[in-house]
């Protein structure tokens, strides 16, 4: 009698693994979160609840087309939350970009956030990134700079789109006369503040603090990064701050010049180039129609940038900073050893020792001898490389280094500087490009094997994580530092200017290019 219990038992359990073996793996169901807009179904990614393409303003489309982003309209039901809204309107203008979104359009002003909170009561750091790409191109979408990974290391990640080029900061009278602040261009920018203003309002629901708000960017949103620090608008609505290679303190004099100037130069351009600078006919334009004529004028298309318009910047950054005006918090700061090698511009001259004197005399004048004791010029071989670091100094250093003087001079939060120095695995190398702009990204955001057919090596994968958990560590608590990783000191005079130097083996080390930023302080500063 036991025994056929025993066999019954046996057979129960066996029909029941059978039955379990043949049901497929339980998938997790997709999220549901429900915002000051309406509720949304976004997806999972491994363990992280995703979020894609949420309006954060109105679509600036015929009348409001060069005007301050306006609130998104709610929506009911259920929006599916699960792909990437469009990209803002741009030409194919670097060719390292690639995208996951539909294509472009003047519709665009949407917003992306990953989270591993399970509930709203986690209040867990806000990571917000600002996509690169000259103020011209770049999309929240590009697969180097997904949030996931980031996200499981306990932080929720927002990014967005911006308008960008001829959409994003044109400036004209008309432009200025019909804005109650008298200002105008930085619609890309207003756009970054009101998807900040949308973060501090709507975060919470995804698991956010809206106190512990950091905001990070590469190159253009670099600049962005420490524009933001400079905005009086901007303030309150971040605690911290990261910029990798790029400042709002730029030699070149076509980004962050006067509204007057700008109104001079941009209404040249909309009448040449558009036919017309009649704000009434540009706003009757298609968006595809203005975007061909201005790719017509340059591989680049409408170059010119933000602006100092009286609103979002009453003075440039600069002055800002020297008086003390700054949002002060915590800055993270750096750039990549060989900025001069990509992004920076084709090189159409000889990279020689003749070529190196040329410019030290065309450039510097009776300064040309401590210039080339700086960028020396013994044989080809040095000169070459002296014209990359100049060209990367000009371009990206020397812009950021002065951003992390100007606040080290004035402001109260400690700051921390690096250099990426990391050789990226290919034959790049071979072209002399080395640790090029924006090599770093995949290194932040851990998303190296997004791209395809790279060697990477251990060593990579290793720096990758480190570089991760200091942003991360930086985003929680202002501090970089953390168990088990190198020391990172605080960038001040005191400490006597240690940089950390990102490479297979991360250290920390004296500012060994100083010299060189000093002098171009004294010949470009003011």
């Amino acid at each position: 009698m036991i025994a056929i219990k025993l066999s019954a038992a046996l057979a129960a359990l066996a029909c029941a693994l059978s039955s379990t073996a043949q049901e497929p793996a339980r998938q997790e169901a997709a999220p549901h979160i429900e915002i000051e807009t309406g509720a949304m179904e976004g997806k999972m990614q491994g363990p992280i609840r995703t979020f894609l393409g949420i309006p954060y303003a109105a679509p600036p489309i015929g009348d409001l087309r060069w005007k301050p982003p306006t609130p998104a309209a709610h929506w009911t039901g259920v929006r599916k939350a699960t792909d990437f809204g469009a990209r803002c309107m741009q030409g194919p203008i670097f060719s390292d970009m690639s995208f996951r979104d539909p294509g472009k359009s003047e519709d665009c002003l949407t917003l992306n956030v990953w989270t591993p909170a399970k509930d709203t009561s986690e209040k867990l750091p806000v990571m917000v990134w600002i996509h690169g790409g000259g103020h011209q191109a770049g999309a929240s979408s590009e697969p180097r700079q997904d949030g996931e990974f980031l996200a499981r290391r306990g932080v929720v990640v927002v990014s967005m789109n911006y308008r960008l080029g001829v959409f994003g900061f044109l400036v004209l009278p008309e432009l200025a006369e019909e804005s109650a602040r008298n200002a105008a261009g930085n619609y890309g920018l207003l756009d970054q503040l009101a998807a900040l203003q949308w973060v501090r309002r709507n975060i919470a629901s995804f698991g956010g603090d809206p106190a512990n708000v950091t905001i990070f960017g590469e190159s253009a949103g670099s600049f962005s990064v420490s524009a933001m620090m400079a905005s009086p608008q901007a303030r309150g609505l971040f605690s911290k701050a990261i910029g990798e290679s790029g400042a709002a303190f730029p030699k070149t004099s076509a980004l962050f010049t006067s509204l007057p100037d700008r109104e001079k130069a941009d209404t040249e351009f909309a009448e040449s180039v558009l036919g017309t600078s009649v704000l009434k006919e540009l706003r009757a334009f298609s968006a595809q129609k203005i975007l061909d004529a201005t790719m017509k004028t340059s591989a680049r298309g409408f170059q010119l940038g933000p602006n100092v318009d009286g609103y979002f910047l009453p003075q440039s950054a600069s002055e800002i900073f020297a008086a003390g005006k700054q949002n002060d918090v915590p800055l993270l700061a750096g750039w990549n050893l060989d900025e001069g090698g990509s992004n920076a511009g084709p090189v159409t001259d000889p990279q020689t020792i003749e070529r190196l004197n040329t410019l030290a005399r065309e450039d510097f004048g009776s300064k040309a001898e401590e210039f080339l004791r700086l960028y020396p010029a013994a044989d080809d071989a040095v000169a070459k490389r002296s014209l990359h670091d100049f060209t990367g100094d000009r371009s990206i250093a020397w812009a950021t280094w002065r951003w992390l003087e100007a606040d080290c001079a004035t402001g109260r939060k400690p700051a921390y500087r690096y250099r990426f120095d990391r050789s990226f695995p290919s034959d790049i190398k071979k072209e002399g490009l080395g640790a090029y702009h924006s090599a770093e990204i995949e290194y932040v955001f851990g998303t190296l094997d997004f791209k395809t057919g790279v060697p990477w090596r251990p060593e990579d994968r290793a720096l990758s994580d480190l570089m991760q958990q200091y942003w991360v560590n930086f985003a929680r608590t202002g501090n970089p530092n953390g168990r088990g990783l190198p020391k990172w000191p605080v960038y001040s005079a005191k400490d006597g200017w240690q940089v950390l130097y990102l490479n297979s083996e991360s250290k920390s080390g004296k500012d060994l290019q100083r010299d060189r930023y000093l002098f171009l302080a004294r010949v470009w500063g003011k």
